[in-house]
Order: C-alpha cells, then sequence, then structure tokens
C-alpha cells in the first residue's frame, strides 16, 4: 500500500483519479501524460496496479496544483498526488534527463527537460512510452510499442550503459522478460551476461524485492530459468549452479530441471517462503542449512526465512503420514506452516509424476479429524508435575511432552487419568532425563 495505508483501491477510480491528475495540470498550463509500466500494461491488455505521470510542471507548481501531495523526491521531481477514498495515489514526475551514476543507483543530478530527454533515460522501451489519457493516443518515442509487438525486451539506447546506471536493471529485464513472455533482444542479452558478475553491487534488499516478485508470479519457472542461463543465478544465488547436470532421485529430470517443474508446479501466486522453499529444495538435499544462508545474504524477513526453512525440514516428514504415530501426525498437521507444506508436497509429487497420496491423507485427517482435536489444551501443567513431588528443572519439559503425546495417542483422556499415568510412570522408574 501506498501513503493512504491500507485502503481498498477501486481500479475505475484510480484510473478516473489518473485521468483527473493530467486534466487538471493542462487546465494550469502545463502538459502531462501517462508513462512507464501503465502504459506497457494497457497496451497489453492488463489493468495497471499504478498510474505514473510525467509532466513539464516543476514539483513546487504540482504541488500548488494539487492540495494532498507528499513529496517523495522533489530533487528528482517527484510528487505523489493523493486521490479522494478508493482511488489510491497517483506518482506525479517531471520530464528530466539525468546526470551520471555515481553509486549505481540514482543519477547525482537531473536536468528538467522533455518527453523525448525524459523517455530515453528510461531502461527499456516497453517502460518508455507515453499516453494521453485524454486523446488515448500512445507517444512512443523508442520504439516501444514496435518491441512489445515483436515480443522483444529491449534496452533504451546502449544496452551497457543502462546496465552501468543501475544494475538493478539486470534482474529486471529477468522479471519483465519473463513476465510479459519476451525475448530478451540480443545486443541486450549480450550485455546483460558481460554485466551479471556485478549485480552483487546492488543492495541485497532491491534484489531481494526483485526475487519475490518473479517467485510469486506463474512465470517464476521461467524466470529462474533465465536467471541461471545469463549468469545472475551465479552471481547472487551460487547454491543453484551446480545442480545442473545432477541427476534428481526424484524424477529423471537433472535437479535444476527438478526444481523448475517443482516452481512450475506450485498454485497461481503462491506465498514467497512456498516458492523459496521450492526454489532451494534440491540444493537443501546436501546443504541442510541453504534456506538460511540465502535468506541472510539477501536479507529476507525473518518470517519469510523461518517459514522456508521449517518447509525445507520438514518436506520428507509426511511421505507417509498414516504409518506415524498419531501424536506425531497430530503435532505436525497442527503447525502453523502445514497449509503451506501440503501445497509444497502437492507441487513436488506432481514435479516427480507420483501421486499426491500423501497430501490426499492428510487433508482428509485434518477434515475429519479421525482421532479427535488437532491440538487440544496439554491435560497437564508444570504445577501438576510440581504438585506430584517432581523437582524442577529442564527435565519438566520432556515430562509434559511425553504427557502431551500421551494424550495425542488417547492413552490419557482426562486431568485424573494424566495424573496416575506420571505417577506410575515415576513409581515404574521411567522417568524423564
Amino acid at each position: 500500500m501506498g501513503a493512504q495505508g491500507h485502503r481498498i483501491e477501486d481500479p475505475e477510480r484510480k484510473r478516473s483519479f489518473a485521468v483527473e491528475v493530467v486534466r487538471r495540470l493542462r487546465e494550469a498550463g502545463h502538459r502531462a501524460l501517462w508513462a512507464g509500466g501503465c502504459v506497457r500494461d494497457l497496451l497489453i491488455g492488463l489493468e495497471p496496479s499504478d498510474y505514473d505521470v510525467a509532466t513539464d510542471a516543476p514539483p513546487e507548481r504540482v504541488m500548488q496544483v494539487f492540495r494532498r501531495t507528499v513529496p517523495v523526491g522533489v530533487s528528482f521531481g517527484v510528487v505523489k498526488v493523493l486521490g479522494p477514498k478508493g482511488a489510491g495515489e497517483v506518482e506525479v514526475a517531471t520530464f528530466r534527463s539525468d546526470g551520471a551514476y555515481i553509486d549505481g543507483r540514482r543519477p547525482e543530478s537531473v536536468v528538467f527537460s522533455s518527453p523525448e530527454e525524459d523517455a530515453s533515460r528510461r531502461d527499456f522501451t516497453i517502460n518508455g512510452m507515453f499516453l494521453d489519457p485524454i486523446s488515448e493516443e500512445v507517444i512512443d518515442y523508442v520504439g516501444g510499442r514496435r518491441d512489445l509487438e515483436a515480443g522483444l525486451l529491449r534496452a533504451i539506447g546502449d544496452p551497457s550503459a543502462r546496465f552501468e546506471e543501475d544494475k538493478l536493471r539486470l534482474i529486471r529485464a529477468v522479471r519483465f522478460a519473463s513476465r510479459f513472455g519476451l525475448r530478451i533482444e540480443p545486443e541486450t542479452r549480450a550485455a546483460l551476461v558481460a554485466m551479471a558478475p556485478k549485480l552483487p553491487v546492488v543492495a541485497a534488499e532491491r534484489i531481494a524485492q526483485e526475487l519475490r516478485r518473479m517467485l510469486v508470479h506463474p512465470s517464476r519457472a521461467a524466470a529462474m530459468r533465465e536467471l541461471m542461463e545469463v549468469g545472475l543465478a551465479a552471481a547472487i544465488l551460487p547454491e543453484l549452479p551446480p545442480l545442473v547436470g545432477e541427476p534428481s532421485d526424484r524424477s529423471g529430470r537433472d535437479r535444476w530441471e527438478h526444481t523448475l517443474a517443482v516452481l512450475e508446479a506450485l498454485p497461481h501466486d503462491p506465498r514467497v517462503p512456498i516458492s523459496l522453499a521450492a526454489l532451494l529444495l534440491e540444493a537443501s538435499r546436501s546443504d541442510p542449512d541453504v534456506v538460511e544462508r540465502v535468506a541472510d545474504r539477501l536479507r529476507l524477513a525473518n518470517v519469510e526465512r523461518d517459514r522456508a526453512s521449517w518447509l525445507v525440514a520438514r518436506h520428507r516428514d509426511l511421505d507417509d503420514p498414516a504409518a506415524l504415530p498419531v501424536s506425531r501426525r497430530k503435532r505436525l498437521l497442527a503447525e502453523p506452516g502445514i497449509e503451506d507444506l501440503l501445497v509444497l508436497l502437492r507441487a513436488e509429487a506432481e514435479a516427480s509424476g507420483v501421486p499426491a497420496e500423501h497430501v490426499e491423507y492428510c487433508e482428509r485427517y485434518l477434515r475429519e479429524l479421525p482421532d479427535g482435536p488437532i491440538r487440544p489444551e496439554p491435560l497437564l501443567s508444570g504445577n501438576d508435575l510440581k504438585r506430584l513431588g517432581l523437582p524442577p528443572g529442564p527435565a519438566y519439559k520432556e515430562w509434559l511432552d511425553r504427557a502431551y503425546d500421551a494424550q495425542l495417542e488417547g492413552t490419557i483422556a482426562d486431568r485424573e487419568q494424566a495424573i496416575s499415568w506420571v505417577e506410575r510412570l515415576v513409581a515404574s522408574g521411567g522417568g524423564a532425563g
């Protein structure tokens, strides 16, 4: 969400507000056009998630024209204009040309300029077009429409220069190409391959954000294949190239092709930890700590790292759930991540060409719960053990775990039985520790 918090945004209201921003800037005497990704999306029949406006009005003038604004990058000519309820926000940027990119991310200076110069500073031709939303005329100085129709992703101008300016464009090239089913134009691809080893100079958080976007999109397998082929996987995920050519014990493919097949078999829009676990599953067979290492390197959120690690660690525990002791089965199926695990296991079964009977068993078990509640309240507490005269200490956890397993197995059904069970165990010398 943007500056308006967690409001639900309506596509029609967003579009109408974006038209209104253009209209009001023109009424104030300025040129204004929709720009960038929203133009690309409209041309290929997609609903834009955001609308950007480019104008000859400087940021100070934009803030005079609109009452509700947020100056997010005035030195770069960028102001957010906040819309009414449900309309979201529109980023308004002054036409500009950029100076040198000293930090590999942002230009050291900008000069407010013309639409032609503004288009020429952008990354790829498909992102360099403008649209007049009033007349519906496409204004294309860089050949983006032609490239879209030809199915090509092409850097604007000199590809090496565009990538040198901001090396995040290396991975964005792969994301755009896979997301929109485009081929990377040969010169752009050659520059991408040559510069792929430089991607790690980009902040890990920026790389991670691009990976997240790829991993949750239906084109995730195509994106990961392209990352490998152009050398970006070797640069940021060196654990993956060794999988190429190594036979998988889960299917007839090599371990990398099996990984791609698992990614392909995931649902339309899986959560990041599921896709990350699928991506690293084969690598984890020879490197159990791979998820933690990748997560640390990319500075992923703790919740993403912990869930993906848990999925990888548990992905073989339900190979034969019917054969597990009831207590073990219930403990696993009661875990907070069980739904994610079942999604991953179903995808792996499909990729391996085997029935997902183990997944169906677990889903049926959770629906019907033949052995009672999946996560009942424990019948015993530490206070109960203390009253029984058992000395406090680390052994308490083992006592309580064993009592809870007996409860899940149905050996004990109420608190009185639980206390009797502990008393008998103590009398028999079968204490914890």
